[in-house]
């Protein structure tokens, strides 16, 4: 699995070279500026929504007024702690439905990027078909929805341990690796779907290759750490890198 995750993160250094030296910026730069509005003002209301689900938790639990009653630092300092713990897995869990109704507005588009990357990789054309696209929509729709109900169950089951002591405080690491997995498998569907394999072979065949999805994963969400330019890039990088580690790691 290593491997593979290394393979998927060279693969994105490896995307900013194809896409520069290919001149595919016109494919990047539009979709992507929409989806950096559209993630700056998600997040914004997202994290404003965490806060009041928080609050309003620890006040009806009467969680608030027992540590208030109890007048410990150190059983503050745990509380608030706690507090931030679940505020980063809410906001994860709210990241990952964004992301997935992203995926399925930019289904078309994405898929085009990825058949125009193996083109290109290939030297041979894929043809046009608009039946075939939106064959590809619904498919797309379907494991999208199936990988959100998944992923939620996990992100909930995750969140009730963020409650335990100790234990809580590593949930938001799992839940990070559990959303770069998801979020690669999507980008590896692509490439599934153009080579027509079945929704169950492409959960097997991805399951089967979890290094690249969470590697790709990964790269995603450390591009978001770049104010701005890294929220334009980050989803047809994604795209185009996903592409590139299958045929590295056919190769290797």
């Amino acid at each position: 699995m290593l491997k593979e995750i290394i393979i998927a993160v060279q693969s994105y250094f490896k995307a900013h070279r194809f896409i520069r030296e290919q001149r595919l910026w016109k494919w990047i730069i539009i979709p992507g500026l929409i989806y950096a509005v559209l993630f700056v003002v998600g997040m914004y209301f997202f994290g404003k929504s965490a806060t009041y689900v928080i609050e309003l938790l620890s006040i009806k639990t009467g969680l608030k007024a027992w540590v208030d009653r109890m007048q410990s630092s150190l059983l503050g300092f745990f509380f608030a702690l706690g507090g931030i713990m679940l505020w980063l897995i809410l906001i994860m869990l709210y990241f990952s439905w964004f992301k997935f109704i992203w995926l399925i507005l930019g289904s078309p588009l994405y898929s085009y990027l990825s058949e125009k990357t193996a083109f290109i990789m290939e030297g041979r054309e894929y043809p046009f078909s608009f039946r075939q696209i939106l064959k590809d929509m619904s498919r797309g729709v379907k494991l999208a929805l199936r990988n959100t109900l998944w992923q939620t169950v996990y992100t909930v089951s995750l969140l009730i341990v963020s409650f335990v002591p100790l234990l809580g405080w590593i949930t938001p690491l799992a839940v990070l690796f559990l959303e770069c997995y998801y979020y690669g498998f999507s980008m590896l569907d692509y490439s599934c779907q153009r080579q027509k394999l079945p929704a169950g072979q492409t959960i097997e065949f991805i399951g089967k290759h979890k290094g690249l999805a969470i590697g790709n994963g990964l790269v995603f969400y450390l591009m978001h750490g770049l104010i701005g330019i890294g929220w334009v890039l980050a989803p047809a990088y994604a795209v185009v890198a996903a592409t590139l580690s299958l045929y590295q790691s056919r190769e290797s």
